[in-house]
Parts: structure tokens; C-alpha cells; sequence
């Protein structure tokens, strides 16, 4: 169902960090206030989704700008990071402390609030922190994803508040995190300094056993930097920049637009074109995408001869033969708003693999995150793990304008689905014309990386009607069934904003926590 509101409104993966952002903005903040208050409650309320142990990206739009501000927040691996440590291994394990890079997450949210906020940062974190010390009811997916980890996590001091009955919290018991209340509140009086080298950023430190170092800590800063664009149904598509895959939605949905597909979004040819849209492009990702200093250039991602050259290679009734990226996982969380004045902003943060790397930063409260499993172990590889690179993210939030305009802010959660979920509700919203609760209700399929080269292996939610299905398979797509709403393919959250100025939003019906609020 979509929610209206002229005002104010807000997307996030669960209803208490929803709630947190609307009642900063009832306090007088704005957008990206909301969006710093909501992120701090969602990391107490759902650490199985994001924390200060994370990373963070965001696009902020701010009307009589040309172009959205653009914060990668996203960390370095750290001085003492030795790809000789993992001789003979083919990937970086998830739970080793090599997989834990510098979380930029508290200094993405300084830097946010400096640049472009109205209310001190202390204002911001109040809600996050009175629900961290008073508790909150553990969601059904907290309760699942801190019992699946009880036998890493559960003789860890950060973790002894969330297992404070010797078990995993069941769903509706109140859990309180008091060492993660003790922990904002210290950043709530010295900033992020007292966070990188305070106590936090000791235990950081400790916790992995010196592969990051205090200086790495001190060091820190996020990159204010140039957004990747491109002009898709009418509107221009903005993301964020290498080391993100961002750039895939983009160049998705504008191979899918020149396809001249049908705009009925359950029509086998709608939904053969684009799938073989997205799979032109993904499978180039592990090859382009690396720290900003090594990745491949815009021409590369998004030329319009690339482009032009892989929409011609795709047959129209046949399922082609593309390479495939990894498959990644994810514990992330996507939120949104845009407030009366027209500020909007897309905003992800993330511990990568569910709870991260289980790695927790001791008496500080939280877990640290395992995004350095996004490097590779490749000799010679533009991404191979080395000190102070960023590793390829998966965080790849958009945002739409038209005619100089804030028009459509868009993201998702679900690691390397998330541009293939990205493109299919944009191309649901501009090129059938759906609202966002429409478009959220449109049965999803996602594809499945196997080996390079591979012939279409998709999954597709059960709601997909049989002759779509079945054209699929007619037409050479492998064609598994899932769900009627698979949960691990969202929650999408979108805030659309019609040229009369209303504001359109709509909870994703396939995560019972997700939330559109509205004021």
C-alpha cells in the first residue's frame, strides 16, 4: 500500500528506526538528520543488519544543486595487513581478522551532519541511545540470526547483553545493550574522535589483534566524491562511484530502456529482457570494481558504446551465455528520506556478512564487519588485498532526478543482488508507470552466479505466473521457485516525489520489520 504525505517521509528496514527519524524531523531536522537518527537505531534494534562496526555510503540531494553530494564512507584495510597471512587460502574467510577493515560509519555520520545537517550530533544519537539502555523487543530476524551465531558469539563481552539469559533472545523478549548505550554516548560528547581513538577504537584494535593500528584509526576520514550518472528513462540515474557496484543499475536499466520491451511487468518478454540487461553487465563487476584508485574509469562502466555493444549482443527470445560474479552475501540496511524543504537522501550501511564478521569490539558493545572479504587473494588483481585499499563494495544506493529535480530515491539490501533488485523496481516505477506499492507487490526473480560464461540460472518468487515461468524456460532460463516474498530479496525502501510536490512511499511486503512513515 502506498503512504502520501506532503511533508515528510521515511524508508527503513524496521519501524523503530522509522519512528527515530520522524521524530527528528517533528524536532526540527532535516532529511539527512532523520536518516543519521534512524541508522543509529537500526543499528541497536537490528545489529544483524548494520552498526558503528560498518561501513556507510550515502547520495544527499539538496534543491539548486546540478548533482547530489556523494559520501563514500567505506574503510581501508588496515597498515598491518599481510596477504602472506592467508597463504593457501582461495578466499578471505569470513571470521578471520583480515576480513575487518576501518569502519567508516561514525565518521560518515560526522561528516553527514557537519555538511549537511541542521542538529548537533548528540540530538541525532538520543533515540538510538534510550533504546539501547530502556530495550526494545528483538525482531523474529534478530532472535534468528543471533541463534544461528550463539556458538561464535555467545562467550563474546560484546555480545553478553544481547545472550544476558545465557541464550539467544527469542522474538518479543527485551534486550537491552547497555555497553552500545555506553558507547554512543561517548561519541555523543567527543564526536567521532572519541570514537576511533577512544575506547571503541582500542578494542578495535585489540580485536584484531593489530592488523588495523590506532593510527589507521586516527587517520580516517570519509571522501566527499563525484557520483557516477546517467540519463535512463527520461530521468538521470545517480550512485556511488568504484570501490561500489553501483554502477551496474545504471547501466542495466539503460541497456533494458533500448530494448523497447513491453511495460506489463509479469510479460515473459519484459521480464526475459531484463534479466539478460542485467546479466550483460554483472559479470564484468570482479574485473572493474576496486578501490577508487585502481578501479576501472566511468568509460568503462558506463560508455555508451559498451553499452550500445552488449544491447546488441542480447537475443530477444533466448537466455545468452554472460559471464557471472561472485556471489556475495549481506547484512545491510537501506534507509531514506526527504524532507518539506526537498532535501532527500539514500543512504546504506552495512556489516557485510549478516552480523559481520562475529568478530565484537569487546566492552564497546557492537560487532565489527568482514567487508575485507570483498577483496580477492589474486596476485596483481586491481582488488587484491593490500594496506589502505578500499575492497570491491556491494553497496549501491541511487537516486533519480528529472528536470533538475528530486524525483525517485531508491535502495535495497541482499549483497550482490542488490543492482539487479535496483533495476527491476525502477523499471517498474518509469517504465510501467507503477506506484511504489505496485511495484513492491511485482514478483522478483534474481539471478545466480555460478561458473563464468554461464548459461541463465534465475529464481523467481512463486507469485510469477505459470506462463511466465514456463516462457522462461521455453526460452533457455534455468527456473527455480522460491516464496511467495523471499525476504532475503529486500526490503527495497523508495521515497517517490510526484511533480505536484506529494511524496510516495511503500513499505517492502517481504520483511515483517520494514517501514514507510510518513508526517
Amino acid at each position: 500500500m502506498d503512504r502520501h504525505t506532503f511533508t515528510d517521509a521515511v524508508g527503513a528496514p524496521h519501524e523503530l528506526a522509522a519512528q527515530a527519524g520522524l521524530e527528528i524531523l517533528a524536532a526540527g531536522g532535516n532529511a539527512v538528520d532523520a536518516a543519521i537518527a534512524a541508522n543509529a537505531v537500526q543499528g541497536v534494534v537490528a545489529p544483524e543488519t548494520c552498526g558503528i562496526g560498518g561501513d556507510l555510503f550515502a547520495l544527499v540531494w539538496r534543491p539548486g544543486l546540478a548533482e547530489p553530494l556523494t559520501l563514500n564512507a567505506s574503510g581501508p584495510a588496515g597498515s598491518n595487513a599481510r596477504i602472506e597471512e592467508l597463504a593457501g587460502e582461495s578466499d578471505i574467510p569470513l571470521a578471520h581478522p583480515l576480513s575487518v577493515t576501518v569502519p567508516g560509519c561514525v565518521a560518515g555520520w560526522e561528516a553527514l551532519a557537519a555538511e549537511c545537517g541542521r542538529m548537533p550530533l548528540a540530538d541525532l544519537l538520543a533515540p538510538a541511545i534510550r533504546l539501547a539502555t530502556d530495550g526494545f523487543p528483538a525482531s523474529a530476524e534478530m532472535a534468528t540470526a543471533f541463534s544461528r551465531r550463539e556458538s561464535q558469539l555467545g562467550t563474546q563481552a560484546s555480545a553478553s547483553d544481547i545472550y544476558e539469559e545465557g541464550t539467544a533472545p527469542i522474538e518479543g523478549q527485551l534486550v537491552r545493550r547497555r555497553m552500545l548505550a555506553q558507547t554512543l554516548t561517548e561519541l555523543t560528547d567527543g564526536g567521532a574522535r572519541a570514537f576511533y581513538q577512544g575506547p571503541a577504537g582500542r578494542a578495535i584494535v585489540e580485536a584484531v589483534g593489530g592488523r588495523i593500528t590506532p593510527d589507521d584509526l586516527a587517520s580516517y576520514r570519509p571522501d566527499w566524491v563525484t557520483p557516477l550518472q546517467l540519463d535512463v528513462f527520461g530521468r538521470t540515474g545517480w550512485t556511488i562511484p568504484p570501490n561500489s557496484q553501483g554502477y551496474l543499475t545504471l547501466a542495466a536499466t539503460a541497456i533494458f530502456e533500448q530494448l523497447d520491451a513491453p511495460a506489463d511487468p509479469v510479460d515473459p518478454e519484459y521480464v526475459h529482457l531484463l534479466i539478460e540487461s542485467y546479466r550483460s553487465v554483472a559479470g564484468g563487476r570482479d574485473q572493474l570494481v576496486s578501490d577508487p584508485s585502481t578501479a576501472a574509469s566511468t568509460a568503462e562502466l558506463l560508455g555508451e558504446d559498451l553499452l550500445a555493444d552488449l544491447r546488441r549482443d542480447i537475443d530477444r527470445s533466448r537466455a545468452g551465455r554472460w559471464p557471472a560474479p561472485a556471489r556475495q552475501v549481506e547484512g545491510t540496511a537501506y534507509l531514506c528520506a526527504v524532507d518539506r524543504d526537498g532535501i532527500g537522501i539514500s543512504l546504506m550501511q552495512s556489516n557485510f556478512h549478516g552480523i559481520g564478521s562475529g568478530i565484537g569490539a569487546g566492552a564497546a558493545g557492537f560487532f565489527l564487519h568482514n567487508r575485507g572479504a570483498g577483496f580477492t587473494l589474486e596476485p596483481g588483481h586491481r582488488n587484491v588485498l593490500a594496506p589502505g585499499r578500499r575492497p570491491l563494495h556491494t553497496l549501491a544506493p541511487t537516486l533519480w532526478t528529472r528536470d533538475g529535480g528530486l524525483e525517485l530515491i531508491l535502495g535495497t539490501r541482499g549483497g550482490h543482488q542488490q543492482p539487479q533488485l535496483l533495476a527491476q523496481v525502477a523499471a517498474h516505477v518509469f517504465h510501467c508507470g507503477l506506484t511504489p506499492g505496485a511495484a513492491q507487490e511485482v514478483p522478483r526473480w534474481t539471478t545466480r552466479a555460478t561458473a563464468p560464461h554461464t548459461t541463465s540460472t534465475i529464481a523467481v518468487e512463486n507469485r510469477m505466473p505459470a506462463a511466465t515461468v514456463e516462457a522462461l524456460r521455453q526460452g533457455g532460463h534455468e527456473v527455480t521457485k522460491g516464496g511467495a516474498y523471499e525476504g532475503g530479496w529486500g526490503p527495497v525502501s523508495m521515497i517517490h516525489v510526484l511533480p505536484s510536490g506529494l511524496r510516495v512511499a511503500a513499505a517492502d511486503p517481504r520483511v515483517a520489520t520494514a517501514a514507510a512513515a510518513v508526517r
